[in-house]
């Protein structure tokens, strides 16, 4: 078989047909790989399945956006996009996929929960809710931080029927073990509240970091879900790549960081609320079992 023509043989049977039939329409090898990125398949997934070779990686732009390399990557979450349909199995219903991209690897999915799944949730947290804590990077413990002014509070996982059915439908929506999952977490931003750009994953070079991946693994990937659509202001925002995205009842956003590393490009924030509420709920996911 000539170059052109190769792929790897655990590629999918539809993505090899449709592989080669391009191929022998004259279709170009970097056409193949961007097709394949903007069809949802990640930069990593679409070298194994073309079998990229280090030159063709390095003219297409991949190594550009991979991590350093002294940094070790890790699996992550990954939906499986129904191609013909734009949409992720999320088990109990199909859920629309609004935008995707690559670099980050990112979706925003539409109505994974439903305007009522989305009101209990917010009155099952609201008798409950305190001030915010961030992640103690010096002691891997939990602090007040002037960066972060929402109040929160966590579920425990499947405390009630609702919680563990969100929780199912994540786990079957993002192909990640409902037990890697930390608890779910509600938030509340009132007019003024705010959450400066940040990474979720635990820095490597940070001391408090050995203690917080005891408890399953480094973070590999973000779920968040909006509960509540504030009147003004509250967009989510990813300063590294211009992007800045509505909050809308029902309505999500995941992305995922395969190594803790800038490179991840998902430097993210709450930007502040200008009017209203913003009520979101945030799912981290783990390398292993989070308990």
């Amino acid at each position: 078989m000539s170059r052109k023509a190769q792929f790897d043989p655990a590629t999918p049977p539809d993505v090899q047909t449709w592989l080669v039939s391009q191929t022998a329409a004259g279709c170009s090898r970097q056409a193949l790989f961007g097709a394949l990125c903007e069809a949802g398949w990640t930069p990593a997934q679409a070298c194994l399945m073309m079998r990229l070779s280090s030159h063709e990686k390095n003219a297409f732009g991949v190594a550009d956006a991979m991590p350093h390399p002294s940094i070790t990557q890790s699996s992550v979450p990954q939906p499986q996009l129904m191609l013909e349909s734009v949409r992720v199995d999320g088990g109990d219903r199909q859920v629309p996929v609004l935008q995707m991209r690559t670099a980050p690897d990112l979706m925003e999915f539409e109505g994974l929960l439903s305007d009522a799944e989305c009101e209990a949730l917010i009155q099952a947290a609201q008798p409950r809710l305190s001030r915010s804590l961030t992640v103690d990077v010096q002691t891997g413990g939990h602090e007040i931080h002037p960066d972060r002014s929402s109040q929160g509070m966590f579920f425990e996982r499947a405390e009630t029927p609702l919680i563990a059915a969100i929780e199912t439908r994540i786990a079957k929506l993002l192909q990640w073990p409902a037990a890697h999952g930390e608890n779910l977490q509600i938030l509340r931003y009132p007019p003024g509240a705010q959450y400066l750009p940040h990474y979720d994953y635990f820095g490597p070079d940070q001391p408090g970091t050995a203690e917080l991946l005891k408890r399953g693994g480094q973070r590999v990937a973000t779920l968040i879900i909006y509960l509540c659509e504030p009147e003004g202001g509250g967009a989510t925002v990813f300063p590294d790549i211009d992007l800045s995205i509505a909050p809308k009842r029902g309505n999500a956003v995941f992305f995922s960081y395969a190594a803790p590393d800038a490179s991840s490009l998902t430097l993210h924030g709450g930007a502040p609320v200008i009017a209203g509420e913003k009520w979101i709920a945030t799912k981290w996911l783990r390398q292993s079992v989070f308990d």
